[in-house]
Formats: structure tokens, sequence, C-alpha cells
């Protein structure tokens, strides 16, 4: 019981300690993040730039604090809007069965059958590099998981004899649904969604360092880890600072997901193929 509430803590704690330092960006951030000064380019950490600054004289905190807004940000939209719709989609074709069901599954065999990365990176290279492309980009293949674990869920809790009695006895369809499917389901799917964010966090910043996520000079993480890589050698702290917060994004949402799947999962159907 103790580890299971450290871990839940521990990572809500530290996606909250984020969250908060992206949300009061604004007023914690140094400088601007656009702000350049090229007499200073690639200076390392010192007392008057925490954590040095970049090829173009930017101070790389000022980015760090500001890029967490569209990083974080875009990890939590998809993840929100992924676990609805693909929620929605598996619950009711599970729980219409026939061609509904038949159609679902031989769509998640489609998008299954393709690298998703791979569909977001075609999808972004078409539509243009724009945050909200991104979003959709990543929304189009991660619905797919919350698709599958909501149809699976619903199999199974349609064939346990709570459910079986309460439809015989005349429950109707809103009734069946409330009481029996949606309190079913909430556990796998939390913990679906807060194990996908760190996944999200990083495709983001996969997309980003390729040059497909937000356009310049707005900062992410994925962004500034693209441009910190081209000076790797003269400064190693472009590099390392992005992929730490990255790195800490990722370890938070792994330990609050794995919280709360000893908590409202224990079961452990979130996350099962």
């Amino acid at each position: 019981m103790r580890r299971t509430w450290g871990s839940l803590g521990a990572g809500a704690a530290l996606l909250l300690a984020l969250a908060l330092v992206a949300a009061f960006a604004p007023w914690i951030a140094p400088a601007a993040p656009e702000t350049q000064d090229l007499s200073r380019r690639l200076e390392g950490p010192g007392r008057e730039n925490l954590l040095g600054r970049d090829d173009l004289g930017r101070d790389v905190l000022s980015r760090l604090i500001w890029g967490g807004r569209i990083s974080l940000a875009a990890g939590l939209i998809v993840v929100a809007l992924s676990a609805t719709i693909g929620a929605l989609l598996g619950a009711a074709a599970a729980y219409a069965g026939g061609l509904s069901d038949l159609a679902l599954v031989a769509l998640l065999d489609l998008f299954l059958s393709f690298p998703g990365i791979l569909l977001a990176i075609a999808l972004v290279a078409v539509l243009g590099p724009r945050l909200s492309n991104l979003i959709l980009a990543l929304c189009l293949i991660g619905w797919v998981p919350y698709a599958r674990l909501a149809r699976g869920a619903v199999l199974r809790l349609a064939r346990l004899e709570s459910f079986e009695a309460a439809r015989s006895l005349g429950a109707g369809a809103p009734r069946l649904v409330c009481r029996h499917l949606i309190p079913g389901l909430t556990g796998p799917i939390l913990v679906q969604a807060a194990l996908g964010l760190g996944g999200v966090i990083l495709s983001e910043a996969g997309l980003s360092f390729l040059g497909l996520g937000v356009p310049p000079p707005a900062p992410s993480w994925g962004s500034m880890l693209r441009s910190g890589a081209q000076n790797l050698l003269d400064a190693p702290h472009l590099t390392v600072v992005p992929a730490a917060a990255i790195v800490l994004a990722v370890l938070g949402a792994n330990l609050l997901g794995e919280g709360l799947r000893r908590r409202l999962d224990p079961a452990g159907t979130a996350g099962s193929p």
C-alpha cells in the first residue's frame, strides 16, 4: 500500500510541479524566450544565466520553461481527446455488437498494421508543421489503444452475472451503461491515459526533433533538443537540459500510471494487448 501511494504521489507531484512552472512562465521566466544576443551565443551556465544560452544567444532556462507549455499542453490535449474518442468508439461498438463491432475490429487492425509514428510523420508533413496539426496527427494514432481497451472491458463486463441479472430484470440501456459499464471502464481508461501521457510527450518531442513540431522561434523541448544536438560538442548543456525535462515528464507520467494501476486497475487490464 505504501509503495502504491508513494508511486502515485511522486508521479502526481512531479507532473504538477512541471505543469505549474509552465503555467506561470510569464512571471518566473528570466527573459522572453525569443530574445537574442548573438554576442553571448553558446555561453555556458553561470550566475546570470543559470542554464546558459543557445546558438542564438537566447536564455535556455526561459526557453525551457516556455517550452513546457507546448510539450505538456500537447500531451494533455492529445491524451484527453484520444481517451474520449477511443473509449466511446470501443465501448459503443462492443455494446452494440454485430456489424459495428466487426467494423471497429477491422479498423483497429488497419491502424495497427502500420507504424503509428510513421502515420503521424506523414500527416504532419502533408498538413504542415503547426501545433494543431501535430495534435491532430497524434490523436489519429492515439485513440486506437483506448478503443481496444474499452472494447475488451465492455465485453468482459457484459459477461458478469451482475450485468446479466440486471438485464434480465428489465434494466434499460442507460441504467446498464451508467451503473455497470462506466464504473468498470473508468479505472482502466485512467490508467491507460496516465501511462499514455509519457508516450505522447515522447512522440511530440520526436516530431519536433524532426522539424515537424511548432515552427520556430516558439520553443518546445523537442525543438530545443534538435538545435542543441547541432552543438553537442561545443555546448552539451543545450542537449542535456531539454532531455532532462523530457525524462522527468515521462518518469512522472509512468509513476502516476503505475500508482493508478495498483489503485484502480488491480487486474492489470490497462495496457494489456
